[in-house]
């Protein structure tokens, strides 16, 4: 309705290096507007609720629809997409507290800095090699049941909310967190990626592997795309056993 407003409270901070402070925005509500879209109306008209102008608020987005997973934040204090976050929400309300992840570095605002996902995810070879397999045909099938479990995994957006919500996912830590153990197990189902699943699976067996996991399970309760990480991790446990004998024994791969 007409006059109705949005209550924007959001932590931020000018500078990697400056410290942390709060302002509050009041916008005006709209039908069917998200976290996104309040967070416009501030860049529009960046004034706080008091009437001071201010910088625009800073901030990480790009599809609006839950794809690419550059919008995450801390929302009423649960981590989640801003695009998704609908303001009729219960869970979101018209009195909104936002703050920037606090497992990675604050660039500006809620902008962090993600480059550790991204490291950890080279770190385990998320992917498959390809060079020189181009012009082989068609590669090996593979069962639905595989089809489906892998399709799952593949949804992985590298969001970072599951690594906010674990106890384990620190600044000062190395445990490389439920995504990247994910994204292990599905190359390693690929019908070519388990030729060097062996590398992969060595990759997370060491400092900040799988053996830093606390099981917390917090991981799968906060994935915008309810993919099965719980389920991952158990699988990775798994190979992980199989390749300790195998290496106890001498045995390639």
């Amino acid at each position: 309705m007409p006059g109705e407003t949005v209550t924007l409270k959001i932590k931020r901070q000018d500078s990697p290096s400056s410290s942390p402070y709060w302002e509050t925005f009041s916008v005006p509500y709209f039908k069917n507007m998200n976290v996104i879209s309040a967070l416009q109306s501030v860049e529009r008209d960046p004034k706080t609720a008091s009437g001071k102008e201010v910088a625009p608020v800073v901030w990480d987005c790009n599809c609006l629809e839950e794809v690419c997973g550059a919008c995450t934040m801390n929302i009423n204090g649960r981590v989640r997409q801003s695009c998704s976050a609908q303001i009729d929400d219960p869970s979101v309300g018209r009195n909104i507290t936002l703050e920037p992840m606090t497992k990675f570095p604050v660039i500006r605002d809620l902008f962090v800095q993600r480059n550790r996902l991204f490291k950890d995810l080279k770190k385990v070879k998320a992917w498959i090699p390809v060079d020189g397999t181009y012009d082989l045909g068609p590669g090996p099938r593979y069962s639905e049941k595989t089809q489906e479990w892998r399709y799952k995994l593949s949804e992985c957006m590298s969001c970072g909310c599951c690594l906010e919500a674990c106890p384990q996912y620190t600044k000062e830590g190395d445990f490389i967190g439920a995504a990247v153990v994910g994204q292990v197990v599905l190359f390693n189902s690929h019908p070519t990626g388990k030729l060097n699943a062996h590398e992969r699976i060595e990759a997370t067996m060491g400092r900040g592997g799988l053996g830093e996991c606390g099981n917390s399970q917090n991981c799968v309760e906060v994935c915008p795309k309810h993919i099965p990480l719980t389920d991952a991790i158990a699988v990775l446990g798994r190979q992980q056993t199989v390749q300790m004998i195998k290496n106890l024994f001498g045995i390639r791969g």
